[in-house]
């Protein structure tokens, strides 16, 4: 059939098994709108109230569903207005395509009305990128997006698609079926060999894991390997979700602001499996410090990780799934007691300093996290979608909230957006269907709380919960531990009404500064299905711990502050 090359994108989007797509329009995609408008049955676009929005929400529909999200902008500013949103998805290695329009062909180099050279711009920050002058050339070239997006380590992909492209027309054959991933690198056996030769010897294994195994679906075999390993998992704040919480097994989030235990237990084991993980400076602190007293055996699927920030004593570059299940069958059942005697003695240790520090706080006369997020963890369905922006919210939540299935938390872990919640909430929300609890702080709210006007018109059944503490808290924390308490430009000194502000928007909200006040406001958030804003005091003071100062090492660990 004879298609416009809007048409053709479309048509390929649709048959890549694309059912939502997400952006804003302008000059150079109206084409590419009205063309998603004619197969409205087939294709729904969501209108967000920004680009940034729009690629924060295919990233959170990528992250819920597993599947490629998708967002489409138009030249110059709005092309630009993703990047952030596309960095993101890059940084955690999740599978975006981005659609943009450009000025016609004859125009590009011309300082043309709103011309920008996306491809240039996103080329840091994609796993490939593609101009298409030809439209001869279109309808493959998605397709190719769509095969690098999703193939090995997941990213985006940017398509920019100049506007007479777009009006042009050529002959459209729909493929068969959408393209499949490349087929995934297997391990070789003599190097899983020599790691289990590795293992057997170990007294006191350690396996810390990332974003990895929930890209590679291999939490089942990650869970049978610690049980034949006999040892305690730790994982990095991409790997959150990827066991259940409660795990016994589990000593949850290592580094920065991780947990005590797991910290700890890192640094005295004498070897350490690190599964998808790519040890962050924030996992990591002092890297010359990191790993002096164990061996590193690592596995990943992208080469690039190995060796690239702390060196490896055994590399294995292959398919996560296929590593854990052929490792685990060759290496004999394992058994630790000391070290497990040792991990105990650990747990409880973490347990009288969490105390301690939790009983300064409550103290205070005001709302505390664990508070809030164990009111909020009552009230929330067990599958419930979480997600946060960037800041100590954040890790509070990755510290204490209970996770039980893989893909319900979503976070901005490498990039760090702060703004990244409500767009991915909502994508999240779109994927999923199901309820979507979003904590955030009154900082990172305010970046993207326009989108709140998306979140009423799609009518998501998000619960939107502020930690808002009148600053920039993280930020703040560093000012009171390294600065001198000097604490510039971190006062917000806002008078934002965040209730009326939903009220506003057309969501609804309530304000909670007591234990009671919050009761009735989650109930309230939890008892009805379109966005509710839970705007909740927090002590300024309250700070995120443990916590390893800036290129500080486990010698530095801070767990308490007065």
């Amino acid at each position: 059939m004879i298609l416009t090359g809007a048409e053709i994108i479309a048509e390929t989007l649709i048959e890549q098994g694309c059912s939502t797509v997400f952006g804003y329009p302008g000059g150079q995609v109206t084409d590419l709108f009205d063309a998603l408008y004619q197969r409205s049955d087939r294709i729904r676009n969501v209108l967000t109230a920004h680009e940034q929005g729009a690629a924060h929400a295919a990233d959170g529909y990528a992250r819920a569903s597993g599947t490629v999200g998708v967002v489409i902008a138009t030249s110059g500013p709005g092309a630009t207005n993703l990047i952030t949103g596309i960095a993101a998805a890059y940084l955690d290695s999740v599978p975006v395509v981005a659609v943009t329009g450009n000025v016609p062909c004859s125009q590009i180099g011309r300082d043309s009305f709103q011309e920008v050279d996306i491809v240039g711009v996103s080329m840091p920050v994609t796993k490939h990128n593609f101009i298409v002058k030809d439209i001869c050339e279109l309808a493959d070239t998605v397709r190719e997006a769509f095969r690098i997006a999703k193939s090995g380590r997941p990213g985006p992909v940017l398509v920019d698609v100049p506007k007479d492209v777009q009006e042009a027309k050529c002959e459209f054959t729909p493929a068969a079926e959408p393209v499949a991933a490349e087929p995934l690198r297997c391990s070789s056996n003599h190097r899983l060999q020599w790691a289990a030769d590795r293992i057997m010897q170990a007294k006191r294994p350690y396996i810390y894991f990332g974003g990895g195994v929930i890209a590679g679906h291999a939490s089942a075999e990650l869970l049978a390997f610690a049980e034949r390993l006999d040892a305690p998992m730790g994982c990095s704040l991409m790997g959150l979700s990827a066991v259940p919480s409660d795990h016994p097994r589990f000593l949850g989030m290592q580094g920065m602001h991780g947990h005590y235990a797991s910290t700890v237990a890192e640094d005295e084991a004498d070897l350490v499996i690190a599964l998808g993980v790519r040890f962050s400076d924030r996992a990591t602190g002092a890297a010359d410090r990191f790993a002096r007293h164990f061996a590193v055996i690592h596995i990943d699927i992208d080469g690039a990780e190995l060796n690239k920030n702390i060196a490896a004593q055994l590399t294995i570059r292959g398919d996560l799934k296929d590593a854990l299940r052929r490792l685990t069958a060759i290496v004999p059942q394992q058994l630790h007691t000391g070290w497990n005697s040792r991990i105990a003695a650990l747990r409880t240790e973490e347990q009288r300093r969490t105390a301690a520090s939790h009983s300064i706080m409550s103290e205070a006369g005001m709302l505390t996290h664990f508070e809030i997020i164990d009111a909020v963890s009552r009230a929330a369905e067990e599958d419930a979608l979480i997600v946060t922006d960037v800041g100590q919210h954040q890790m509070w939540t990755a510290q204490r909230y209970p996770l039980r299935y893989p893909r319900t938390f979503l976070t901005s872990g490498g990039l760090g957006a702060m703004g990244f919640g409500m767009g991915a909430a909502i994508g999240a929300f779109l994927a999923a269907g199901k309820r979507t609890v979003l904590f955030t702080g009154d900082g990172s709210f305010g970046m993207n709380l326009n989108e709140l006007a998306t979140a009423v018109s799609e009518h998501a059944k998000l619960v939107i919960v502020i930690l808002n503490n009148g600053v920039l808290g993280m930020v703040r924390q560093w000012q009171r531990l390294f600065f001198g308490q000097r604490y510039a430009a971190t006062t917000l000194n806002r008078k934002t009404d965040f209730v009326k502000v939903a009220e506003a928007f057309g969501a609804k909200g309530m304000r909670a500064d007591d234990a009671e006040s919050l009761e009735r406001a989650v109930h309230a958030a939890f008892s009805q299905d379109g966005p509710f804003v839970i705007d909740c005091a927090v002590s300024p003071d309250e700070p995120v711990l443990p916590m390893l100062p800036p290129g500080g090492s486990i010698d530095d660990i801070i767990t308490q502050i007065k």
